[in-house]
């Protein structure tokens, strides 16, 4: 068990018999369209007493959902869902819902969002060319009004219209989630998303969620994650790197204990300071949790 507490700032519930929440990725017959073949993570359900069972030899102190649900009617049934778990077990600590930002309605579904206590931030999985429509951005620059931090999705080729969008709200803290999707290995590709990664990291409101490398690295170790990590580090510096899981989707290419063994050897080197706010502190600060 690592020394350090840990927040994991991205984790994932489900529940395939919900009456009004849908999670089409996660069907019988559903194939991701990125990941292919995930069928060896699609159980009835996983709730929070499932993760807390997973997790309780890892030293996780605090946890963040974010958004899972997929093709329901009303994204705020998910967060309300969420909420009646944090008011039961005290997990999630915060929520990162969905909402549609382009729709005319978004505002009032922000609104709704934000009645319940642990919903600190917003993600929608969209195409990358949304990232700049109009629209859209008309309803990422209200998240500021409403105390919400953006969870962008995209992968480093799209970075520039994430440095434009946290412009927009140069004084709220934005986040780009999983290193930017680092979908190849090799050296050409590494050296195009580290171009991209630095240039991101100019805009001093982004921060850095070291995430989910395993859904294209299977038989990941140690080494293979530690240039991606450390140049998030370094790009970013200590003060705007958190560090998440994606449970239980990267339970396809390790345990969780495993995983966060792995973070804390890889942060070793750092002080005491910079791990501390790297595992726990960062998140505490930009999701108020």
């Amino acid at each position: 068990m690592p020394a350090i507490p840990f927040i994991d700032t991205h984790f994932h519930l489900h529940d395939l018999k919900h009456p009004t929440l849908r999670w089409s990725w996660l069907e019988a017959d559903a194939i991701h369209p990125s990941l292919g073949d995930i069928d060896a993570i699609k159980a009835q359900h996983y709730w929070v007493q499932d993760y807390v069972a997973e997790t309780r030899f890892s030293n996780v102190t605090k946890a963040i959902h974010v958004q899972a649900a997929l093709d329901s009617t009303d994204p705020v049934e998910e967060t309300k869902w969420l909420q009646a778990f944090a008011d039961r077990f005290g997990f999630p600590h915060g929520i990162v819902a969905e909402c549609h930002l382009a729709q005319p309605d978004a505002e009032a579904e922000l609104a709704r969002h934000v009645e319940f206590a642990n919903v600190r931030g917003i993600r929608e999985l969209v195409p990358a060319e949304k990232l700049a429509d109009p629209n859209w951005i008309r309803g990422f620059r209200l998240l500021p009004r409403f105390n919400l931090v953006p969870c962008l999705s995209t992968t480093h080729e799209h970075l520039p219209k994430v440095s434009r969008l946290a412009g927009l709200v140069a004084d709220h803290p934005v986040c780009i989630e999983h290193c930017a999707f680092p979908m190849d290995r090799s050296k050409e590709y590494f050296a195009g998303w580290r171009r991209a990664v630095r240039e991101l990291a100019k805009s001093q409101n982004v921060h850095v969620k070291v995430s989910g490398l395993g859904m294209f690295d299977r038989t990941w170790t140690v080494d293979s994650f530690r240039p991606w990590v450390l140049e998030c580090i370094e790009a970013f510096s200590p003060e705007r790197v958190m560090f998440g899981t994606n449970w239980p989707l990267d339970r396809l290419a390790s345990s969780y204990p495993d995983l966060i063994s792995a973070y804390d050897t890889l942060i070793a080197g750092f002080d005491a300071r910079d791990r501390k706010a790297m595992f726990a502190g960062n998140a505490e600060r930009v999701f108020r949790v």
